[in-house]
């Protein structure tokens, strides 16, 4: 393996870890925001409002988009592992 297969192996990592884990994260982002702002209209300081949303919208979007997530992973994974043989010459 040269350096290059190795850096368009890490590149790949990171470029499919990101689109895994960003509706995740942005849907967790976009529910702390909400809370928080009704938290500031509200004047409400309540440390597990702001948890139980974003677990909640977290878990849905697991569940919604779960499959999705396991597909990409699997077809890197296949991708990876049929690159193999390749990457001893």
């Amino acid at each position: 393996m040269n350096t290059d297969q190795a850096l368009d192996l890490m590149n790949q990592l990171l470029w499919t870890s990101l689109v895994v884990a960003a509706p995740v994260l942005i849907a967790a982002l976009v529910v702390g925001l909400a809370i928080s702002v009704l938290q500031v209209a509200t004047q409400l300081q309540e440390m597990t409002l702001s948890y139980v949303p974003k677990l909640i919208i977290s878990a849905l979007v697991l569940i919604l988009l779960g499959p999705w997530m396991v597909e990409r992973i699997t077809q890197f994974a296949i991708v990876t592992i049929s690159k193999i043989p390749e990457m001893g010459h």
